[in-house]
């Protein structure tokens, strides 16, 4: 995907994956006037999954552009907490009022095409009840095992009498979050190790679906993929839906706003 004509461009990029040491989603948001050589550099890292950039359609974007936009970002995302973010610090960039005014517009649209693609570490965290969607029964069902949970203001709440595999992902000695986190389920009581499973005794609360879902795995998983409701739609399928739906307004000018979005 790199090979695209697109990545030749100067733009933003954020690169989105499960921190393996703390279980937690995971944001790196950048700038590069290349985007395709900047972004060679962290391929190194394979716990990022998802690769998303923005570039202008007339490409009229400089380097005091993209340097003004990243720091907006990070700003943004610091502030809603929602994501552990790789690179917290940025220079940005001073621009004048009406280059400014224009890199606001197009900071509005990707805000807005993000969470189609999965991201939502620039949305405001709820904290006045959830929707009522947030309040469905989830499953999350591998190799004959099923837990259900559901979301919550703080995370993910998987419920008693959940199941999860029996023994860990061999990548979990490299990174050990979900095995630490299961053994110290296990050592507080809250799963009960079965002959061929393990059992939730007790709902518990988790950061993330991600967290969850790793639990439920025995290694790294994605929440919004791995959680689904009774119709079989993920988390990721309903939000789209929900935005589709009309809970979120997309304007034709946003839809001609480039970008590209791949899973490695």
């Amino acid at each position: 995907m790199l090979k695209r004509e697109e990545a030749g461009k100067p733009g933003v990029y954020f690169l989105s994956g499960v921190n393996p040491e703390s279980g937690k989603d995971r944001v790196y948001i950048g700038e590069a006037e290349v985007i395709r050589n900047r972004i060679k550099g962290h391929l190194n890292r394979d716990f990022w999954k998802t690769l998303v950039f923005f570039v202008s359609k007339d490409e009229n974007l400089t380097k005091a552009h993209i340097k003004y936009l990243e720091g907006k970002l990070i700003t943004t995302a610091a502030a809603m907490g929602r994501t552990e973010l790789d690179n917290s610090q940025a220079s940005g960039s001073h621009l004048p009022e009406s280059d400014a005014a224009d890199m606001d517009v197009f900071l509005t649209r990707m805000e807005q095409l993000l969470p189609i693609l999965g991201q939502e570490f620039l949305k405001p965290v709820v904290k006045n009840g959830l929707k009522s969607r947030k309040a469905d029964v989830l499953s999350c069902e591998i190799k004959g095992i099923k837990a259900i949970g559901r979301q919550t203001e703080n995370g993910f709440v998987v419920l008693r009498g959940s199941e999860a595999v029996p023994t860990e992902r061999p990548s979990t000695q490299k990174y050990q979050y979900a095995a630490n986190l299961r053994a110290g389920l296990l050592s507080d009581g809250v799963m009960e190790r079965r002959p061929d499973r393990l059992v939730f005794l007790a709902d518990h609360e988790f950061s993330s679906p991600s967290a969850a879902a790793a639990v439920i795995h025995g290694g790294q998983a994605n929440g919004l993929v791995a959680w689904k409701d009774s119709k079989g739609l993920s988390l990721k399928e309903k939000e789209e839906q929900d935005i589709r739906n009309g809970e979120s307004t997309v304007s034709k000018e946003v839809a001609e706003t480039q970008c590209r979005a791949f899973d490695r």
